[in-house]
């Protein structure tokens, strides 16, 4: 498909979840786009699309699908031609997309950290025993019962309001957003403070938004490499490698987070069993152009020490 410059009678559908972050992160990639090539708002409509993930919160992820639920509606408006580019949080993509579309484009990476909610007390070192912890995360799940068993975790689903309702409710005792999240909102002082890498290793992705397009069509692909981000890219190359080496998705308990330092990728990873009862971790480093091979080098490594019967879906 081909098109000239969006105008407001012609505008670029920009298609993307409900959400106030999901809007947000749609206005920003709008935003970044009308600055590169001098465009008014007006030549951009926002399509907010209700996605299978919004709509049933009453289970876990795992038991309702897995990431494609936040991403298959989308793509389908995508496909269609109702939207022209989808709005992403790379932290609940896929590793594959769909025949006819193409994720290649990021914006700057946000504060990839993970947020410690709590009206209780300020460190998540601090947490009293036995206390309950709310998060819909399999991930921060298995890595706060790896690093604290005594606690209970209960399931909190939502957005971040939903979330922040629930820890007003009373329901748990702390929750965990993402710190870039809550930078986009203009929310972070809600956080009592932002866990390091070491303390959690955040979600592979996170942090970062991803723009997906329809493959072949060349005007938007322009569109987009005008506020591509390529340290993005090359990051995320290397966890997204790393994620599918793993078969990684919401029914995964895994995290990975990969950083450069002047021509080196440094890549942590790790994986965890649903009850944190196990964890296998990795830091290992490689030149940039080697990140991918690096991410999928570390899958296998950790596979084969965790063993074939360490993630039920490998029995």
């Amino acid at each position: 498909m081909t098109r000239t410059m969006p105008t407001p009678d012609s505008p670029l559908k920009i298609g993307t979840r409900g959400s106030p972050l999901a809007l947000a992160q749609a206005h920003e990639t709008r935003d970044r786009i009308a600055a590169a090539f001098d465009l008014p708002q007006e030549a951009f409509e926002v399509v907010a699309i209700k996605t299978t993930g919004d709509r049933v919160l009453d289970r876990a992820l795992k038991e309702i699908g897995g990431k494609g639920l936040f991403t298959k509606e989308i793509e389908e408006a995508l496909l269609s031609g109702e939207i022209d580019i989808a709005v992403h949080s790379m932290k609940d993509m896929p590793v594959e997309q769909p025949p006819g579309l193409v994720l290649d484009t990021y914006l700057p990476r946000e504060d990839v950290r993970d947020a410690f909610v709590s009206p209780v007390v300020a460190r998540l070192t601090e947490m009293p025993q036995g206390a309950v912890a709310g998060t819909s995360s399999l991930r921060r799940r298995s890595q706060l019962l790896n690093a604290r068993p005594d606690l209970q975790v209960v399931e909190f689903r939502g957005n971040v309001q939903t979330r922040l309702k629930k820890l007003a409710d009373d329901v748990a005792a702390c929750t965990f957003l993402a710190m870039a999240g809550l930078n986009r909102l203009g929310m972070a002082h809600i956080a009592a403070c932002a866990l390091e890498p070491e303390e959690m290793l955040p979600a592979i992705g996170q942090g970062a938004i991803g723009i997906e397009r329809r493959t072949g069509d060349s005007t938007t692909a322009a569109l987009l490499e005008a506020i591509h981000d390529h340290t993005t890219a090359q990051r995320l190359a290397a966890e997204r490698a790393f994620l599918a080496g793993l078969d990684g998705s919401c029914e995964t308990p895994i995290a990975g987070l990969a950083e450069l330092d002047g021509g080196t990728l440094r890549l942590r990873g790790e994986v965890l069993r649903p009850d944190g009862s196990e964890r296998h971790f990795e830091d290992k480093s490689a030149p940039i152009e080697d990140g991918a091979e690096l991410g999928r080098a570390m899958a296998a490594v950790l596979l084969a020490r965790a063993g074939p019967d360490f993630f039920y879906w490998h029995n």
